[in-house]
């Protein structure tokens, strides 16, 4: 009995020790490949390094990352006359504030005007010594979430069609995947067309077909930039998403829902108690693979917007061939780096992917 038992573990360890001789090869691949340079990026975000030039590099600690993410918050008082009297703006009738720039510090570090916002009747302001940096954050984290959770959405109901039984599917799931096969540098410029503000765009010109302006500027009005960024994602990514889910659909067993049907159960409630559960694991990979992707999206900000709006990786571009301060942009890059790995974390411990499902 203890020998047999023996025996087994011995065999196990044996198994464990090739299966490590198996993995070596793909270990040495991925440190060269993805850990070394990733410490390379690093080290770098800890220098004034330029790039494409012979200038002795300096190490200057976190002082790249102090500069990307140093921010105050400062209420704005109201402005007023010489007599101590509050201003009212006569065109609107509302109270008028001091300027931002006259609240912010500017020694030992110049804070910008980043945003303003109200909370509990008063206003502040929201200084940055990079405003740039700080505004890319907030519009690469809004464009990621509500386009990944659109594209979900969309993804899932588009796979729930694709996946039943009818004539002509096969041709259907063709179909659908046109949008997410077309270059995204050749979608954004059609879309950039399509989104001309005069007749010359498609959708200005449906507006005047239906009795509007036709002269909307979704790519200049800054209250529309970010939703035509969103749309254009959409649009292009959500086959992709369909894709991924269509997948997980296909391995959920038949007689599941055959038994579910003997039971009286509706389609429903089929729905809730089968798909979504079996579904769970499938639905997790999807958006790890979509939001990781979604953080570090340059090419439709790059062309579309150019130095107008950035997102993270644009900023991080500009900041590297623009400015040539290889230093901050590699700081960036960490920074892009850390933001997408708490996501992919988050992710998988809530969404339940772990190594027994993927």
């Amino acid at each position: 009995m203890f020998g047999k038992k023996e025996k087994i573990s011995k065999l196990a360890r044996e198994e464990e020790r090739f299966a490590y001789k198996l993995l070596l090869p793909s270990i040495l691949i991925l440190i060269i490949i993805a850990i070394y340079p990733l410490g390379q990026v690093f080290v770098t975000s800890m220098t004034d390094k330029r790039f494409a030039s012979n200038d002795e590099v300096q190490f200057v600690g976190l002082d790249n990352y102090k500069q990307l993410l140093r921010i105050q918050v400062k209420e704005l008082p109201k402005a007023l006359d010489d007599n101590g009297n509050v201003i009212i703006d006569e065109g609107t009738g509302e109270v008028e504030f001091v300027r931002p720039f006259k609240v912010l510090d500017r020694e030992p570090n110049r804070y910008k005007e980043s945003s303003t916002f109200d909370f509990l009747g008063k206003k502040y302001v929201i200084g940055a010594t990079d405003p740039d940096f700080i505004k890319s954050i907030s519009n690469t984290l809004k464009f990621s979430i509500i386009s990944v959770f659109l594209e979900t959405l969309l993804g899932l109901l588009v796979a729930l069609v694709v996946n039943s039984k009818f004539k002509g599917r096969g041709l259907m799931r063709g179909i659908m995947l046109v949008p997410w096969a077309v270059i995204t540098v050749v979608s954004a410029r059609i879309w950039e067309w399509m989104l001309q503000p005069s007749r010359v765009g498609l959708f200005n010109t449906i507006l005047t077909n239906f009795g509007g302006s036709g002269s909307i500027s979704f790519l200049s009005d800054k209250s529309l930039t970010l939703t035509s960024m969103i749309a254009i994602d959409v649009w292009k990514t959500t086959p992709y998403m369909a894709l991924l889910i269509l997948a997980g659909l296909q391995v959920i067993p038949g007689e599941l829902y055959e038994a579910a049907d003997i039971d009286g159960a509706t389609k429903w409630q089929q729905f809730k108690s089968i798909t979504l559960p079996l579904l769970k694991p499938a639905l997790g990979v999807a958006l790890i693979f979509r939001s990781l992707d979604a953080l570090r999206v340059f090419d439709v900000f790059q062309v579309l917007l150019g130095s107008r709006e950035y997102s993270m990786a644009s900023y991080n571009y500009f900041q590297l061939i623009g400015n040539r301060n290889m230093g901050l942009a590699s700081a960036i890059g960490v920074i892009i780096f850390i933001i997408i790995f708490a996501f992919a974390i988050m992710f998988i411990r809530s969404m339940g992917v772990n190594e027994e499902n993927v």
